[in-house]
């Protein structure tokens, strides 16, 4: 009987070549972590590469009319992914976890070749790009909703949270290697920051294809083509709607008051009012609201967007922090601040990377809600040294306290993944593990809404006035300071995120040919727009990282929620052998593509 079951499960592959080999499930975990690095590493690689591929395609997306794809290049992949994991987690669910993570990966790397050869220059570059990000980004989508299950069905519970730790940690991490291989490659070519995937993404899809198969529960069903609808349009006209919140509108400072921003807030919400209901009478929803019966997996998924939120807010903040105040008071050119910026955050990495696969063995032993609760406490604690520190801070503190937030980041991360990983039935773990990925995306998407419109609110107070002082100060006539000083804040941001000089690009050359040579050098140079910017900075510092330090203790407190405890199957490492009668028999089935 086992013999003959070995050979239904493995076909004419034979019983140690195909899923039952007792290492495939490290051929599984390598794989899809592969995968997961290559779509986060690209999430970041192009923010930070931005300059260079604004200045290869000729558009200077700091113009008002230049402002909006500006906005789609650095959210546009991230909205798509958030907006599609579910769907493809139940594609994966219906028609095989491997089939759609392996179409992931090819489409993934044919849209890289495709991003690379852009021939166009201006808007029309700027629309080639955002265009087939977001096809790269349903590539990156089908690779995020479906690793996390195909690891849950191939490794036994008890070393479960190991592979999950070792897979996140990689996705978490991705997004921050991405800033420093970006910087780097940008330096030498824009395009090069999509070359770079190809030969990784030509490994993994090959690899990908021949090496893994089919070990979970498959569920026939139908597409529930009206969930994934509202789904979609209300998700992202509520992202939409806060990404263009940032965007200055009729003399504000921000878009909150702009009725398209409004009615994508509330259209969105309400859209999604009826995707809740289409959900709750669908046969077979996309998105199964029952999951959420299950307070452990509600907690779960609740911790994993606030940290998504926390940890987005980190990332843009210190990048501002390090390329507006901190590196060009330490004698870095501007023009240089986007690698070395992410030279500078690498501890927040190594963080991730030294707490991440440890703290996932650690609760396959003792339990996973402890080390997830124990890592958003010691996210708030670096938080809270952060917002101590003063603008122009010591790097060994600085470090430490990166390494502190890198360290509570990977501490939570596995731990988070397997209790709602563990926490459904598994043929539905295709959905759960998109519906854990769109939590993560749209946190993303949501920080830089939320923390660019905080740090904006804190800077319209104190930066007009600080403005029009410095400025004038040093000969610029009080008409241009004061209309300069009146420009919203987010322009002030956006250079410095970008790596351009704020002054130089506020002023204009005009302006400061027109100045005396030593006060426009002054201006120019790298210490006065620091010193000017440091106190408001700081005031929005303060507003942003008490509202992360509170996320972080709300996402603490809702790892610790229990929920139903769920028998997990004794045969999960796939050996050949007879069924177990508490054991689907459907996991047996042979795959044939």
């Amino acid at each position: 009987m086992a013999t003959e079951e070995a050979h239904r499960t493995t076909g004419a592959r034979g019983a140690w070549s195909g899923a039952d080999h007792p290492r495939y499930k490290w051929v599984a975990l390598t794989n899809t972590t592969l995968g997961i690095l290559l779509a986060t590493v690209n999430s970041s690689i192009v923010l930070i590469s931005l300059p260079g591929i604004f200045t290869g395609i000729r558009l200077d997306p700091l113009q008002p009319a230049n402002v909006s794809y500006l906005l789609w290049m650095l959210m546009g992949y991230m909205l798509v992914t958030a907006v599609l994991v579910v769907a493809l987690g139940r594609l994966g669910d219906m028609w095989g976890r491997v089939r759609i993570y392996n179409a992931g990966f090819l489409i993934f790397t044919l849209t890289s070749v495709i991003l690379s050869l852009d021939p166009f220059h201006g808007a029309g570059g700027a629309l080639w790009l955002i265009g087939w990000r977001i096809a790269q980004a349903l590539g990156g989508a089908m690779l995020m909703a479906n690793s996390a299950a195909i690891l849950t069905d191939a490794f036994p519970a008890r070393q479960r949270g190991m592979a999950l730790g070792v897979n996140m940690v990689a996705g978490i991490a991705g997004s921050f290697l991405g800033l420093v291989l970006g910087g780097a490659l940008v330096t030498w070519n824009w395009r090069s920051v999509f070359w770079v995937n190809v030969p990784i993404g030509l490994l993994g899809t090959v690899w990908a294809y021949k090496s893994l198969h089919e070990t979970g529960v498959r569920t026939p069903g139908r597409m529930d083509w009206w969930g994934n609808l509202t789904f979609a349009v209300g998700l992202t006209a509520l992202l939409a709607g806060i990404t263009y919140g940032i965007q200055p509108y009729g003399g504000h400072t921000m878009g909150w008051t702009n009725p398209w921003v409004l009615a994508g807030l509330t259209g969105g919400v309400a859209v999604l009012g009826v995707f809740c209901l289409v959900e709750a009478k669908a046969a077979e929803p996309m998105f199964p609201l029952r999951l959420f019966r299950d307070a452990a997996f509600a907690g779960g998924n609740a911790a994993a967007l606030l940290g998504a939120v926390a940890r987005g807010g980190l990332q843009f903040m210190l990048i501002i922090w390090l390329q507006g105040i901190w590196l060009p008071l330490h004698g870095y050119d501007y023009a240089d601040t986007p690698l070395w910026a992410g030279i500078y955050m690498l501890p927040l990495t190594v963080g991730f990377l030294a707490a991440g696969p440890l703290a996932g063995h650690l609760s396959d032993k003792y339990g996973a809600r402890l080390f997830a609760a124990a890592g958003f406490a010691v996210m708030a604690v670096s938080f809270a040294g952060l917002l101590a520190l003063p603008t122009d801070f010591d790097y060994r503190l600085f470090a430490l306290l990166i390494f502190l937030n890198g360290l509570g980041g990977g501490l939570f991360a596995a731990p988070n993944t397997s209790i709602i990983m563990s926490s459904v039935p598994a043929e539905a773990r295709g959905a759960a593990s998109g519906m854990r990925a769109t939590f993560q995306n749209a946190g993303m998407v949501l920080s830089m809404g939320v923390f660019f419109s905080l740090m904006v609110a804190g800077l319209s107070g104190s930066l007009p006035e600080t403005l029009t002082s410095g400025l004038t100060a040093q000969g610029v006539p009080a008409g241009a300071a004061h209309t300069v000083a009146r420009l919203p804040p987010v322009g002030v941001l956006f250079a410095a995120f970008l790596g351009y000089n704020p002054i130089q690009h506020l002023l204009g050359a005009p302006l400061l040919d027109r100045l005396p040579a030593a006060h426009a050098a002054h201006l120019t140079g790298r210490e006065f727009f620091p010193h000017l910017i440091s106190p408001p900075f700081h005031d929005g510092l303060v507003v942003v990282f008490s509202l992360a330090i509170a996320m972080s203790l709300a996402a603490a407190a809702a790892s610790l929620i229990r929920g139903r405890t769920r028998q997990e199957p004794p045969a999960a490492d796939r050996r050949p052998g007879p069924v177990p009668e508490d054991r689907p028999r459907a996991d047996f089935r042979p795959h044939h593509p």
